[in-house]
């Protein structure tokens, strides 16, 4: 129901007056930013930026976000580098701050550019805020079709999943991980990411997941078993409950 009606739902949850405002003044200013400095001393400015690469949470992180968007990416002891997490590249990517030919932010149609991934990432956020679920799996639609297009190696494709915390969740979900895959070294978590997912999905190349039959496999087995964790959980609490009206009480 959501895929059939997700055009609609999107359009009028942009015209809500708070993402209106919000995305109009990103545009109208973002033209006068010129440095790292210039974007995170203006929260506003900064929410929308981050947003847009659902980096939100960190929007008190000024010191952290101003160093990823200086260094850019170029050198490897870059911080967006050295950060496992992919979205602080994707970041200072698209500003490109550290760029000898300048900021991203004095091009044409950068800020309706970051608008749109900002009301895509702020919908995909609203969702979530009624089924969680639903929400990473709209991430997964859109991070698995970059992924699959990107000119880069086998590993660095898996390594780009496992290094990207929502995409991630879903791949450890569909194919049953346990919490303890996190603590494993990265050799042996590449390891097991490609071995279960050529056997349980039939995934062996990750440039196939641009394929939409291979999403949806991929997104339904998330799903099938996030449903049945729910049911699990909550048999157990209700378990619980009942235990606990039915012993006797002690005066």
């Amino acid at each position: 129901m959501l895929n059939r009606t997700l055009d609609r739902q999107t359009d009028l949850f942009s015209k809500s007056p708070v993402i209106q405002r919000d995305t109009e003044y990103f545009e109208r200013n973002i033209g006068s930013v010129r440095t790292a400095e210039d974007l995170v001393s203006d929260r506003r400015l900064l929410r929308v930026a981050l947003g847009a690469f659902g980096l939100q949470e960190d929007i008190n992180s000024r010191a952290l976000i101003r160093k990823v968007l200086e260094e850019g990416t170029d050198r490897d002891d870059a911080l967006a580098n050295r950060l496992s997490d992919r979205r602080y590249r994707q970041l200072a990517e698209a500003f490109a701050f550290a760029d000898n030919a300048g900021p991203r932010t004095q091009l044409a149609g950068f800020g309706a550019e970051i608008a749109e991934k900002f009301r895509r990432m702020e919908f995909e956020v609203a969702v979530g805020n009624q089924d969680q679920a639903l929400r990473l799996a709209m991430n997964a639609q859109r991070d698995l079709s970059e992924i699959a297009s990107e000119d880069s190696g086998f590993n660095t494709k898996w390594l780009r999943i496992l290094g990207t915390p929502p995409l991630r969740r879903v791949f450890e979900a569909a194919l049953g991980l346990p919490q303890s895959f996190a603590q494993l070294d990265l050799d042996r978590q590449l390891d097991t990411i490609k071995a279960r997912s050529a056997r349980q999905l039939d995934l062996s190349d990750p440039a196939r997941l641009g394929d939409p039959e291979v999403q949806e496999r991929l997104i339904r087995r998330f799903l099938l078993r996030d449903q049945i964790n729910s049911i699990g959980v909550q048999s157990s609490q209700s378990i619980a409950l009942t235990l606990l009206r039915a012993a006797p009480r002690a005066f």
